[in-house]
């Protein structure tokens, strides 16, 4: 039987507590050295060429959130009214955002520039860049667990506005607002599945062997 490492199963403890948060940030303040480590953490990520294309908006400013919660909130209510009335019961039990709860908004960005025409890695595969930027996003929030903070990733909003709202430069994407801040606690079982949106797929599921089998 094979042994598993106190920091292994410390690193698996962090992997299965991770939630995507909403309801339970108290609006706490996060000390700098925090969130420094934590900014650390996404930092450190691996990137396609050593490009390293992300950048990070901590956005703590009131005015800010609340009108990028009030973007969110009409992007919401337009999801919400494309479902059919049985999908949309189930949608109108589930928080989409924590934007004005948490105690700030880190803006994670993808600049599709950086590192100049030749990064290496990138020739075959346009979207390495994006997919770096990414695993900056699960690194900074394994580091917010592992530190007992809370993250919620918001996907309701449209680019052009948060890029405006921002002062984003026009090559740079917004990829993703990430609510972050303290929590009273974390939840066992994800949001989606409490509220019966949808469970999670077994992993022998999603295995396969040399080649691809239904």
């Amino acid at each position: 039987m094979g042994h598993t490492t106190p920091t292994a199963k410390a690193l698996y403890d962090v992997i299965a507590r991770r939630r995507d948060v909403r309801a339970e940030f108290t609006g706490a303040p996060v000390a700098d050295d925090r969130l420094q480590r934590v900014l650390g953490a996404a930092h450190r990520a691996p990137s396609v060429g050593m490009s390293q294309p992300w950048d990070f908006v901590v956005v703590r400013d009131l005015t800010t959130r609340q009108a990028f919660r009030d973007h969110v909130s009409a992007e919401r209510d337009a999801f919400a009214a494309s479902l059919p009335p049985e999908r949309r019961s189930t949608f109108d039990k589930i928080k989409v955002e924590g934007i004005c709860e948490s105690s700030m908004g880190v803006v994670v960005t993808h600049d599709q520039e950086r590192g100049g025409t030749h990064v290496l890695g990138r020739h075959a595969i346009a979207d390495t860049g994006l997919f770096s930027t990414v695993l900056a996003i699960q690194n900074l929030w394994l580091a917010a667990t592992a530190e007992g903070l809370g993250v919620g990733w918001v996907s309701f909003y449209r680019e052009p506005f948060l890029r405006g709202l921002l002062g984003i430069p026009e090559q740079v994407r917004p990829i993703a607002w990430l609510c972050l801040g303290t929590v009273s606690h974390l939840e066992t079982v994800p949001d989606l599945e409490r509220h019966g949106w949808r469970s999670r797929r077994p992993l022998a599921d999603a295995i396969h062997h040399d080649t691809w089998r239904a």
